[in-house]
This record gives C-alpha cells, sequence and structure tokens, in this order.
C-alpha cells in the first residue's frame, strides 16, 4: 500500500478496465509470442490477442476503433481484387476508409499506418475480426510499437462487430457499391471518394449511435 500515494491510488480505481489493458499493452508485448514467419495466423499467434466481446465495456472517450476490410470481388472471387479498410470510433462514430490493392498484410498496415496519421486525435485501440490480414505478426508488432490496444471479436460472433459491420454497409457499400474493382485507376478513384465520404459523415452528418 505504500508504493504509491492516495493520488495514484485513486487513479486506479477509477480507471476503466480497458484503460488498463491499454496501459499494459506496451509490457505485455515485451513477452510476445514468437512464431514462424507467416502470414496465416498460428493458434499461438491468435489465442495472444485478446478477445472482445460485443458486451465488453469500452473506453468512455475517444480513440477505440472497430476495424474490417470490405471485398471489392464483384461476382467472383478469383484473381486480384481490391479490399477497402475501415475504421469506426466506437465513442463518437469518426471514420477513416482506403483502399487497398488486396489484403497483403503490406497493404492494410500501410492503411492502418495512413489511418492512425491521419484521424485527428490518437488511436489507442484497433479491434478486428479474426483475418489474418489483421492477426499477422507485422501488425501485432506495429500496434504494440505504437502502444496500440489490439484486440479481436470472438470467430463467428458477427455481434462483436456489429458496429463496423454496419459502417461496411451504409458507407462502403453505399458509395462504392458491389462492383468488381481491380484496378490502379479504379483504386484512386475510391480513395478519392473516400475522403469526401469521410468529410461528410465525420464534419457535416450528426450521428446519435457509432
Amino acid at each position: 500500500m505504500d508504493r504509491y500515494s492516495p493520488q495514484v491510488r485513486a487513479e486506479l480505481l477509477a480507471m476503466s478496465s480497458a484503460t488498463i489493458d491499454r496501459y499494459l499493452r506496451a509490457v505485455k508485448a515485451r513477452d510476445q509470442i514468437k512464431g514462424k514467419s507467416t502470414t496465416k495466423a498460428s493458434p499461438l499467434l491468435r489465442s495472444s490477442i485478446k478477445i472482445r466481446k460485443a458486451t465488453d465495456e469500452v473506453e468512455g472517450s475517444p480513440g477505440f476503433f472497430e476495424g474490417d476490410t470490405v471485398a471489392h470481388c464483384g461476382p467472383t472471387l478469383k484473381g486480384e481484387f481490391a479490399r477497402t479498410v475501415n475504421l469506426t470510433d466506437m465513442h463518437i462514430g469518426w471514420v477513416f476508409t482506403r483502399t487497398e490493392r488486396n489484403n497483403a498484410h503490406t497493404h492494410i498496415l500501410g492503411a492502418l499506418k495512413a489511418g492512425v496519421h491521419e484521424i485527428p486525435y490518437e488511436v489507442t485501440g484497433l479491434d478486428f475480426d479474426n483475418g489474418t490480414e489483421f492477426l499477422n505478426k507485422a501488425v501485432i508488432k506495429w500496434a504494440a510499437q505504437m502502444e496500440i490496444f489490439f484486440t479481436r471479436s470472438r470467430p463467428y460472433k458477427k455481434n462483436d462487430q456489429a458496429t463496423i459491420e454496419s459502417k461496411n454497409n451504409h458507407l462502403v457499400r453505399k458509395y462504392g457499391f458491389y462492383y468488381r474493382y481491380d484496378t490502379d485507376e479504379e483504386r484512386a478513384v475510391l480513395n478519392r471518394l473516400w475522403r469526401l465520404v469521410n468529410d461528410r459523415l465525420n464534419y457535416l452528418t450528426p450521428t446519435i449511435k457509432p
């Protein structure tokens, strides 16, 4: 009890569980499980990431984002096609959207870095599904270096990511439709579109719930 002051004790008691986890993220990262170099998330790598359920507490201030990718494959999954990374703040509904060439972790990481750079306040947490484009060593290491709290949803439980699933429909599909996009020109047009849509939603559209 004498290792910290009454003020520190009061702050600790007032912290939410999500805030405590975020503060401990850097320490936990030092003991991160080391796996083989592969883009496929191994069971050990996946199990090292904390699960966040739909009913879990989220910090009461902006900064914690749900994220997902949307496939622009059109009527067929054959060949290479664009993927759009979509992020939304669980507290205020701020959105960031970026289209990449495919879902290779190098492209997805580039989109996440752009999001953290362009969002006008600190990104403190990211929550994704169990896709290997997110659950890989490169993305997890980057999040740890940035001291971004990193969580994943339960497999096959879409309610755990209900907010971003809704944004996928009301943002990406509403403005980008269900067409196939697989060229540099199409991706460039989409990214010009997302900047306009993001500005409209973030600055000009009121929201009741993220």
